[in-house]
């Protein structure tokens, strides 16, 4: 019988001692979990292409109805596209906060035109215009929602169809302010959408027929762009 226990002992060390390797060789090691850089890749120059859509109103008034143009206004509803090219830089200043300045300057044909009246057939079109503008954003990682704000310039024409047809065109300096959201596409390429409000002021449009009316002029728009980071 003693020597049958000493089996049995043997036999159930043995398979404890099995048991226990397998168990070990079961057992998973967890992956230790660090901390996960959020930030985006935001700093640096750039630059871009953008198109875009925009309406606006030229606002008229007649240089004292000098001549025999009418006193009163004649203003006009103004919609068009827009092309343009932009250039920037950004700066991480603080966790999260971005600054930064950018440029555009963009082609643009926004006209429109009185139809009926003692004005029928005078135009306005925007021919092109531009910014500098500060800008602040957020480091959201992948995207950053930014406002921005400066100084705005655009030249437009005048057209009537008084006296046989005349133009007069002038350059025009504002402000111009706005929201927008650059995402990340790749790490070098971001989609930039944005929207801007611009108060280009009031010009006189020098028509040498007897009156030289004052225009100001306004407009919004929406664009979407292409930004490299270099």
């Amino acid at each position: 019988m003693t020597r049958l226990s000493l089996f049995l002992v043997a036999g159930v060390s043995a398979l404890a001692l099995t048991s226990a390797v397998q168990a070990a060789d079961l057992i998973i090691e967890e992956p230790v979990v660090g901390v996960v850089d959020v930030g985006g890749n935001w700093d640096g120059p750039y630059i871009g292409v953008f198109a875009g859509y925009g309406w606006g109103e030229a606002d008229h008034t007649a240089a004292g109805g000098v001549g025999p143009l009418p006193v009163g206004g004649n203003d006009i509803d103004l919609t068009g596209w827009l092309l343009g090219v932009t250039a920037g830089a950004n700066v991480n200043v603080s966790d999260g906060v971005i600054l930064g300045i950018a440029g555009d300057l963009a082609w643009a044909n926004k006209t429109g035109e009185i139809e009926g009246g003692a004005f029928d057939g005078t135009t306005h079109t925007v021919n092109w215009e531009g910014s500098l503008r500060g800008v602040l954003g957020f480091d959201g990682g992948a995207f950053m929602p930014y406002v921005t704000a400066g100084v705005a310039f655009a030249n437009a024409t005048r057209h009537t169809e008084l006296f046989g047809g005349l133009d007069a065109d002038a350059s025009h300096i504002g402000w111009t302010a706005g929201a927008g959201v650059q995402i990340a596409a790749t790490e070098d390429l971001a989609i930039d959408l944005q929207y801007r409000y611009s108060d280009f002021g009031a010009q006189v449009y020098d028509f040498s027929a007897g009156t030289d009316p004052e225009i100001a002029l306004t407009q919004h728009q929406f664009t979407v762009g292409l930004n490299w980071q270099f």
